[in-house]
């Protein structure tokens, strides 16, 4: 008989019933020469580190770093039962080959090769590797299954990567969370995560914003701007000099331009369109899809593919015309899709894009819970628009002259709406409005037109800081982390992996480290601290962007998994011996739960924030600044914490409106920090060159 192990019951359940295994028994199926199992995700994990020696099960500094030279694994206690079932199913006398019919992926591998080297097990097996379940898909990967080991790079690539996480978090954790006293969850790819958030967060915290000005010319319809005027005064200057005089139409570009139709989704840029359109967390969108796939409706999901293979080419043809009749946002669109768009068999290694199956067709899509529908809607919308004509338009660029100033005018013209058009049918099933620029449809004119007289204005406005990352920018900015320090040949695998960005972001969040504000993620105090802690080699995206590569050269035989892991054993060991002592003030950093502005210039405490002032946390340092300190109160201004925190982050801030007594307007500056550490701290001021 032959073995089939799942990685889930529902997957085996449809594995089962093409296969004939119809008999239930207690922890499996079988019938027709075959018995089908499953595991509850992994049943089998690396052990903890109480498991190599009793005194790691109390978390002390001086038996850091821990390192295992012989790995142990063992199986939880709640997943022991079903563990127990595979393996006496391998012992069976009955079954003479296996088949890992696993997620087609490095994390199914490894959940199926754990338990079959846990159970002791030499008996051949096979692999299924199939991106849907339908029947027809399990049909034809099981008329085509591969020998086990043409994936033992992949396994070796998947055992590294548990390893390697094993190693930092353990000890990383460990080591933080004993010199601060306080649990702090240290991740390979969690922290670099977190360090983003807090670099986007510290941007918007300390923006300066600056105020500039438009100014507007105005004539029967045509409206011509000159932006980023950086005074009022000259603002007003030019309007003045231009208004009610004579404007010439100096120059009219046109210019046709093409927008080609979008790739088909990879699971990132799924997660990331159904943040935007529905708010989903990366996590529940990985979910929805998940679900649908086990319904069969949609193709494997943690794929980092955009494209699908030539042989695939009438499936999705059929499932464009089932799209087209069956989902009602697109009832009655005429639709003759180009193909040729999607197809790249050099662009597919492992799975191609998420697309519907043609299991659509039998599915009443009303039964589903509302959330799957609009997941669907969206897979199926991004189908119908790849396969889609160009979008096609004129930009037209219009100068106008006036009392020697130009001023620009710029509108387009829609000639072809091409894909767009099922974009937009989409869009409009929406409660949410359209975010995107209407379309601005400028007169017709000429060059050396004469517009008289015309009408000038000024508006007032203000630059504006970064925004907070979504979890739709922040899995973008995940994505590409690191891309720019490798070479153009260098494989780009960025933070995670597609299947892991979303557990990243949600042990963030039960970390207490990021929340949840709307649709931002932005760090808490703690999360803030934590990243003000660590050494860079932690929280570097480059760094573990180049570990993620190596992995992924790990899986293609291009690298050694040996060495990799040496080299995370040697950093982790540098990270323990770069941290021997702290002093009380740094240690308690984290159970003051004050407020902390940055580092002591003078000894490198945490500065907290006090009733009015700014003070080092070291009972040995007298370091501080006051809000209404004499030299800013002369200027008028108090010492307010977005300046504080620049001052010691940079030892500079830009001051804008500051007073003196000399000159009736006021006048910006840049302050310096001057402490040369007496009773008060002084500060210099310096202008632009």
């Amino acid at each position: 008989m032959i073995l089939v192990i799942a990685e889930k019951p529902s997957v085996a359940q449809s594995i089962a019933k093409v296969l004939g295994a119809t008999s239930r028994k207690d922890g499996y199926l079988e019938g027709n020469n075959y018995i089908v199992s499953w595991c509850v995700g992994h049943l089998v994990g690396l052990a903890d580190a109480s498991s190599y020696d009793e005194r790691y099960a109390k978390w002390r500094y001086d038996d850091l770093p821990i390192v295992p030279e012989e790995w142990l694994f063992e199986v939880p206690k709640d997943k022991a039962q079903q563990f127990k079932v595979l393996r006496d199913l391998m012992k069976d006398k009955r079954v003479t080959e296996l088949v890992c019919a696993t997620d087609a992926g490095r994390e199914g591998e490894l959940i199926f090769r754990l338990v079959y080297n846990k159970a002791g097990c030499t008996k051949p097996f096979k692999r299924l590797w199939i991106s849907s379940l339908e029947d027809a898909a399990i049909r034809e990967g099981f008329d085509h299954l591969r020998d086990g080991s043409d994936y033992d790079k992949l396994y070796e690539a998947a055992l590294s990567r548990s390893k390697a996480d094993w190693i930092v978090g353990i000890n990383g954790t460990r080591l933080f969370t004993t010199l601060y006293k306080k649990k702090l969850v240290v991740g390979r790819v969690q922290t670099p995560t977190l360090a983003m958030l807090v670099e986007r967060e510290g941007k918007i915290t300390t923006f300066h914003k600056e105020k500039y000005f438009n100014i507007h010319v105005e004539k029967d319809g045509l409206t011509a701007d000159m932006e980023k005027i950086k005074t009022v005064e000259e603002a007003k200057t030019i309007a003045a000099a231009c208004d009610k005089k004579q404007a010439v139409i100096s120059s009219v570009r046109k210019e046709t331009k093409t927008v080609n139709p979008p790739k088909l989704y990879d699971l990132t840029t799924l997660q990331r369109e159904a943040n935007r359109y529905y708010s989903f967390t990366a996590q529940q969108t990985l979910d929805l899809v998940q679900s649908l796939y086990e319904k069969k409706l949609l193709t494997y999901p943690r794929t980092d593919s955009q494209f699908i293979t030539d042989d695939m080419e009438g499936t999705a043809r059929q499932v464009i015309d089932i799209i087209c009749r069956k989902v009602s946002i697109f009832d009655g669109i005429r639709h003759d899709p180009d193909m040729k768009r999607i197809i790249n068999n050099a662009k597919v290694t492992d799975h191609h894009a998420i697309i519907p199956t043609v299991q659509l067709e039998k599915q009443d899509l009303f039964e589903l819970p509302q959330s799957e529908q609009k997941v669907l809607s969206l897979v199926g919308m991004r189908l119908l628009a790849a396969t889609g004509e160009k979008h096609i338009y004129d930009e037209t660029l219009i100068t106008l002259s006036c009392e020697g100033y130009e001023f620009k005018s710029k509108g387009k013209t829609v000639t072809q709406e091409g894909w767009k058009a099922v974009e937009q049918r989409f869009k409009a099933s929406l409660k949410t409005k359209d975010k995107e620029d209407p379309e601005k449809v400028l007169p017709a004119v000429n060059e050396n037109d004469i517009l008289s007289p015309v009408s000038a204005s000024v508006t007032e406005h203000y630059t504006t800081p970064p925004k907070p990352y979504t979890e739709d920018t922040l899995l973008s900015a995940m994505e590409t982390a690191g891309n720019d320090e490798f070479d153009d040949d260098t494989e780009k695998k960025g933070l995670g992996t597609p299947a892991t960005r979303a557990g990243i972001i949600e042990k963030l969040v039960k970390s207490g480290f990021i929340e949840r504000k709307g649709k931002s993620l932005v760090p808490t105090k703690d999360g803030s601290n934590l990243v003000c802690v660590l050494p860079e080699q932690i929280t570097s995206p480059t760094m573990t962007a180049e570990w993620e590569n190596t992995l992924m050269q790990i899986e293609r035989g291009n690298a050694d998994a040996d060495v990799f892991l040496k080299g995370i054993v040697q950093m982790t060991g540098d990270l323990v011996k770069a941290y021997p002592f702290l002093s009380d003030a740094e240690a308690n950093r984290f159970e003051s739960g004050k407020e902390v502005v940055g580092k002591c210039p003078r000894c490198g405490s945490p500065v907290y924030v006090g009733k009015g002032n700014y003070y080092c946390s070291s009972k040995e340092c007298s370091f501080c600044m006051w809000e209404d300190n004499k030299f800013f109160a002369s200027k008028k201004k108090k010492l307010t914490k977005k300046i504080a925190k620049e001052l010691l982050d940079k030892g500079w801030c830009r001051v804008k409106g500051l007073y003196t007594p000399k000159k009736p307007q006021l006048y910006d500056a840049i302050i310096k920090l001057d402490d040369t550490g007496g009773k008060y701290v002084s500060f210099k001021m310096e202008f632009d060159k």
